[in-house]
């Protein structure tokens, strides 16, 4: 048959007129591409052809190999081994002299000759058309008339100008048809080679005027059926050539086009859309009624290819004028609805070709809000009224397809239409009345007397439709209708007389094994929207929404709201069908291999391979918008089926299953049924199967959509929810289906596509479909960890999530072109950012190792990404803001991990962040890029702008960890910078306080006193163990500004709190920083100031008297002031100011703890820690021994403990004792002597060794202290002392603070008993 189908012409003609007639549908052309592989090629594919044994001997066959220029030049739908037809290796011997004179070798040697000989087509063609011709060559070399010609013809710029110049210069409208048909050929040559981007035809034809030579014909209306073909002829052009251009549409083109379609009558291009009602009565001749068709049906092929091509426009005059057309087309669509054809045609092409059109308009947002006299709302009402009329005339009302497929198509793109204007609606609509417009009576016509019931019962039976994508649709319109309260309502009162009620229904058609993915998909949207109304858990009169209710007919029991809807999913096994689901998940991008026998119930007339349409690539939501969308709320209003003309073969893998039987519209909506009971579980229902055994797939959007149900489910039922989690070990299914690999190898793929690589649109939709998964997931996980961290933070969970996490978000995007996807990825990396940082929020200690240790894998990609993720604060603020208060939550554990570990000896070698910011070498410029970054967010924004606030708290995080990151921003000027911003903020703050006090005046003073405060911050982190840093800030003079700002600083305990802070910081380890508070300067303050002190001639006198004043309850600032005094009390300096402002006096105030009360307060702690810093100096003694009674009171206090200091008076005696000139008032003191020496018979090591060393330092080189000290209680004490700790301290027990206090001892019982 195929040599017999071989020969004949007529046939090969007539497959290769379909396959252009149908090339925008792949299947079609896979299909005529392998009957022309075994057509063409027949005798290379026949065994006797290419068998190297005889026929009658059994052999294996030989590999079927295909010349490889016939797999080089055209696009083959399978892969074979290709073979030269003349070897590569051969030596090709010269030709004779015979050969030579052949016409055929003749005629190419000449063109040859003269294409080398001028350098080219173009110049030899420039020469051909000059009317100077020189005779240069001999005449078996001049081209001949044919050659002339082919050469012009086959040359596309040539034949193109030929082609304008025969169109303005045509006389008829054959030869303008027959240009115009030689320039399509020209731009399908340019689709049939090879090469990527703009063929030789696109690239010419934006270099010619062709637009005046075709715009003539578009300005008026045809008069005969001749200029009817002409138009379509040029309107199917236009239509190739905008498919051409779609991935780099031509802006001046698309303006061209638009102007024509919005110019003032005539309009023919969008008045030919609609038919007057005399032209349709006029139209009895079948072929001008056939070219009328024909007309109108490229002109809608147009406008969808014109709709499409504007998905990348940004061009705004472009844009403006886009929306202007797009309602102008829906009003004429509109108007196409209402007329019907002649009548002796049949209209369902003709509705079938407007409906297409009227979705691709409807997917575009906004679509009705441009018409200057017709209101959005009101397109909208008569839209929905017409496609009503049409989903009742075609569907409902005829039983639906169950026993025909007529109306098939007009019906999906009616329901598209629908799901399309829902949302359109919702935009446009200023409340949610608008939902009673769709809802249609129901009942039949016969029931005259029977009251008709608004509702929404029309929609049900769609969800049982033959038709996958019908379906599909229709849930995703139900979907979007339940997205308000109003439409759940409607949506469950019309489910009242369906058994199992919608509840049910909808569970039903999730939990379909045999159901595919995308149709699943959309019932999990609708359960997610009935789960956002809060329902009660007991029943209630009068409440408008009551939830699921589940009535056991046995028991008589019925149960509404919570409890019903746990008992629903007990019931129907809900948990354990996800965990089937998510184990039969899969990535991959195509699947083939279908097990029939797996199928149960396909029937004769099941047709698996008709399903294909249906599995067409569809938009995922995260590729709909550059703008962030939470995957919580995403519903079909973001997954729009692609028309025909983009849709390619590319399947992602659904359920392959036995198709659901036909249930016709009386299953759904029981006639005459008067059911009072509310919908109840029946003991047969399917949803009490058993799991079945057959091997389901399901697609990672369905997953994606169950993650985002189970987060409603766990904000409903926390309890509960968690329990069937742990029970089902749901969330490390979840977490297994997260493949970072994956995505990074689809990325790649992306970036150098190899000859074998898939489409790119495939690959694209893969890595969507995975990053939607990740962040539904990531949600989720952030709820379980809210309710119950312990969920998400088990070993076998966390460390495999957090390296994929790590890996996505490590994975470069920098040559990834599509916008999109990149979308796409921005939106999944928030995701994440905040997943990580709620874990480490909730189980910090926990998952910081864990979290440290997969960072530190990918040091170097990890901080590229942080780089870029914060260099898009403009771009994409969500993403830069995630990220930023991740890392500010890392290091902010970190420092947390550090205080916890510091006296702890640890052998782990494990990373710390600390360690990787300062210790690793290869990444120190991106550090440094990375510091910049961040400042660059915190300056470059506005105060209020939250994103420098957040950028603030990682800066300040960073600083408190890393000291490499302070050397940087040392370098970056950052000190400086904040210097000159509290110079600015106290002169703002000055000048406003001379103004009248207005409530706008106090908002502005509320917002500096915020930046004052994040400010003081920054240094503070920045000056942290630095004293480069703070001789920086000693240098801006950081002294007298906070000076100039104290008055300020006493209006606002938190911002006093953060200045304390910052000098305790500044004064650390700094005796330069310390003698600067000593300094006097000047400055100008408020008036308001005054009633809390105005300040003095230094900062040191200002804190002394806040000190001195301050209220008891106010333990904060207090506990502030005394710890920042403890480090001045350091600097000598600083004591002799302490001295001179009889501070101290203070301290003799302060009162003991009444009877009954053992323990010391913490204003009595405060001053004690100050007294022991003044107390390392000789000075600071002396200062202390001044104070009368200060002895005594000391001694009073050591009788008192404290948690965290209990023996800082005996640490001050301690210090004192040291000091020759101090010891005859220490010996003259007996309560001192007899508290030292009662401390050689406590109970506590360091007591014991306080009070040796000090008995030592008084008998030290001082012989009346001997005589003092000989005291037999004290010598005996001392003795015992010594013997006991001989005892208890042996050789291996020494440590050097036991060898002192044995030393101690030993030289105390020597002096002692000397002469």
């Amino acid at each position: 048959m195929r040599v017999s189908l071989s020969q004949q012409s007529s046939l090969l003609t007539l497959l290769f007129r379909v396959s252009l007639i149908f090339h925008e549908d792949c299947t079609v052309v896979t299909e005529v591409g392998a009957l022309f592989c075994l057509l063409l090629f027949d005798e290379v594919s026949r065994m006797d052809m290419w068998s190297v044994n005889a026929s009658n001997k059994p052999s294996s066959p030989s590999v079927f190999s295909l010349p490889v220029s016939v797999f080089r030049r055209y696009h083959l739908p399978v892969h074979v081994l290709g073979h030269h037809a003349v070897s590569p290796y051969s030596i090709v011997l010269p030709l004779s002299a015979d050969c030579l004179a052949l016409k055929p070798v003749s005629d190419m040697l000449r063109i040859a000759w003269n294409l080398s000989w001028y350098h080219g087509s173009d110049n030899l063609l420039k020469e051909m058309s000059s009317e100077t011709k020189i005779q240069e060559c001999l005449d078996t070399l001049q081209l001949s008339s044919e050659d002339t010609l082919a050469l012009k013809m086959t040359h596309t710029a040539s034949g193109l100008k030929d082609c304008l110049h025969s169109i303005v210069q045509a006389a008829a409208h054959r030869e303008v048809r027959a240009a115009v048909t030689r320039m399509s050929f020209y731009l399908l040559n340019d689709r049939l080679s090879l090469k990527g981007g703009a063929g030789p035809c696109g690239v010419t034809l934006k270099s010619l005027a062709w637009h005046t030579a075709l715009h003539r014909f578009l300005q008026v209306l045809p008069a005969c059926t001749e200029d009817e073909k002409l138009l379509i002829d040029i309107i199917h052009f236009l239509n190739k050539l905008l498919k051409e251009q779609r991935k780099n549409s031509s802006v001046e083109l698309l303006n061209w086009l638009l102007e024509l379609l919005l110019r003032h009558s005539p309009n023919p291009l969008l008045d030919l859309l609609v038919l007057a009602e005399s032209q349709a009565q006029e139209e009895t001749d079948d072929i001008r009624t056939a070219v009328r068709q024909e007309l109108q049906k490229e002109l809608i092929a147009l406008y969808n290819t014109l709709l499409l091509s504007f998905m990348a426009v940004t061009d705004r005059k472009c844009l403006e004028l886009f929306y202007v057309f797009q309602t102008q087309l829906a009003l004429k669509l509109l108007q196409c609805l209402r007329v019907t054809d002649a009548p002796h045609f049949y209209g369902l092409p003709s509705l079938e070709r407007t409906l297409r059109g009227m979705a691709h308009l409807t997917a575009f947002p906004g679509w009705s809000s441009h018409s200057p006299l017709t209101k959005p709302l009101e397109i909208c009402v008569k839209y929905l009224s017409g496609l009503l009329e049409v989903i009742t005339s075609f569907y409902v009302e005829r039983g639906g397809n169950a026993m025909s497929f007529m109306g098939k198509g007009v019906t999906k793109s009616t329901v598209l239409c629908l799901l399309h204007l829902s949302h359109e609606m919702m935009a446009q609509a200023q409340s949610s009345e608008w939902l009673s417009l769709w809802f249609l009576p129901l009942g039949s016509h016969s029931e005259e007397h029977a009251p008709t019931q608004q509702g929404l019962a029309w929609l049900i039976p769609l969800w049982v439709d033959r038709d996958p994508e019908v379906r599909f649709t229709s849930l995703g319109l139900g979907s979007a209708l339940t997205t308000l309260e109003t439409g759940c309502v409607a949506l469950a009162s019309s489910c009242q007389n369906i058994s199992g009620g919608l509840w049910g229904t909808v569970v039903n058609i999730l939990l379909d094994q045999s159901e595919c993915s995308m149709v699943r998909r959309e019932a999990a949207f609708i359960l997610q929207n009935l789960l956002v109304i809060p329902m009660p858990s007991v029943i209630i009169k009068d409440y408008t929404w009551q939830g699921p209710c589940v009535h056991d007919e046995d028991s008589g029991l019925s149960l509404m709201g919570k409890p019903a809807l746990q008992a629903l999913l007990y019931h129907c096994h809900f948990y354990e069908h996800l965990t089937q689901m998510v184990k039969h998940c899969y990535l991959g991008r195509y699947t083939f291999d279908v097990n029939c026998s797996a199928l149960v119930g396909t029937s004769e007339g099941s047709d698996l391979n008709g399903l294909d349409e249906s599995f067409k690539f569809w938009r995922g939501p995260s590729r709909m918008s550059n703008q962030d969308r939470d995957p919580s709320s995403l519903s079909t209003s973001e997954t729009m089926v692609t028309p025909s003309s983009e849709s390619a073969e590319f399947s992602p893998l659904v359920t392959l299953a036995a198709p659901l039987p036909e249930a016709s519209h009386d299953q759904f909506v029981a006639q005459g049924q008067q059911e009072t009971v509310s919908p109840r579980l029946p003991r047969d229902s399917s949803l009490a199967a058993p799991l079945p055994r057959q091997c389901v797939f399901v697609t990672p959007p369905l997953l994606s959509a169950v993650c985002s149900l189970l987060d409603s489910l766990l904000v409903i039922a926390p309890g509960d929810t968690a329990s069937a989690f742990r029970q089902a070990r749901l969330l490390e299914l979840l977490c297994s289906i997260a493949d970072a690999a994956l995505i990074e190898m689809c990325v790649q793929e992306l970036k150098a596509p190899l000859p074998s690589s898939p489409p790119v649109e495939h690959t694209q939709a893969q890595v969507s479909f995975l990053l939607e998964y990740l962040s539904s997931l990531s949600r989720l996980l952030q709820s379980c960890l809210l309710v119950d961290p312990d969920l998400v933070t088990q070993n076998k969970l966390l460390k495999p999530l957090i390296t994929n996490v790590i890996g996505v978000l490590t994975i470069c995007t920098k040559d990834v072109l599509d916008v999109e996807l990149i979308s796409a990825f921005y939106q999944t990396w928030t995701h994440l950012f905040n997943l990580l940082a709620t874990l480490l929020r909730k189980a910090g200690a926990a998952s910081l190792p864990s979290v440290t240790m997969g960072l530190a894998k990918h040091w170097v990609a990890v901080i590229d990404m942080f780089c870029r993720c914060v260099g898009l604060s403009t771009t994409c603020p969500t993403l830069s803001t995630a990220s930023l208060q991740f890392l500010s939550i890392l290091l902010t554990e970190e420092a947390k991990r550090h205080l916890r570990d510091k006296d702890k000896t640890s052998l782990c070698h494990s990373p710390t962040m600390t360690s990787l910011l300062d210790t690793t070498q290869e990444n120190q410029k991106s550090l440094e890029r990375l510091n910049e970054v961040i400042i660059q967010c915190y300056e470059g924004k506005p105060s209020r702008d939250v994103l420098k606030r957040v950028a603030a708290d990682a800066l300040m995080s960073l600083l408190a960890v890393s000291r490499r990151a302070q050397k940087l921003a040392l370098k970056a000027d950052l000190i400086d910078n904040c210097m000159e911003q509290m110079k600015h903020i106290n002169a703002q703050l000055s000048l406003d306080s001379l103004r009248p006090r207005k409530a706008a005046l106090r908002k502005k003073e509320d917002g500096f006193i915020k930046e004052l405060s994040i400010t003081m911050q920054l240094l503070r982190n920045c000056l942290y163990q630095n004293e480069e840093c703070k001789e920086a800030a000693l240098e801006a003079h950081l002294v007298p500004v906070l000076h100039s700002l104290w008055p300020w600083l006493l209006m606002d305990d938190s911002l006093m709190q953060i200045a304390l802070q910052l000098l305790c910081v500044y004064t650390a380890n700094f005796p330069n920083g310390c003698s600067s508070l000593c300094w006097s300067s000047y400055g100008q303050y408020p008036v308001q100031a005054a009633c809390r002190g105005a300040p003095g001639s230094s900062l040191m006198l200002c804190v002394l008297k806040l000190a001195s004043q301050m209220p008891l309850e106010n333990t904060a600032v207090q506990q502030m002031v005394f710890m920042f005094l403890s480090n001045l009390a350091l600097s000598h300096d600083c004591k002799g100011v302490i001295q001179k402002s009889n501070f101290l006096q203070n301290f003799l105030s302060v009162t003991l703890p009444k009877r009954g009360n053992k323990h010391l307060s913490n204003l009595t702690i405060l001053w004690l820690k100050l007294l022991l810093n003044i107390s390392f100096g000789e000075d600071g003694q002396q200062m202390i021994l001044r104070l009368d009674g200060c002895l005594d009171l000391l001694t009073e206090m050591s009788k008192y403990k404290h948690k965290s200091s209990p023996y800082i008076p005996l640490l001050i005696f301690h210090n004192i004792c040291f000091s020759p000139a101090n010891k005859p008032k220490i010996l003259a003191n007996e309560k001192v002597i007899s508290v030292l020496a009662a401390c050689l018979e406590s109970k506590n090591q360091n007591a014991q060794r306080i009070g040796a060393a000090a008995l030592w330092a008084l008998i030290h080189n001082y012989q009346k202290a001997k005589t003092i000290l000989k005291n037999p209680s004290i010598k005996r004490r001392v003795d015992e002392a010594y013997s006991s700790a001989r005892k208890t301290f042996s050789d291996s027990e020494e440590t050097p603070l036991n060898a002192y206090y044995l030393k101690c001892l030993e030289n105390l019982v020597q002096l002692l008993n000397s002469s």
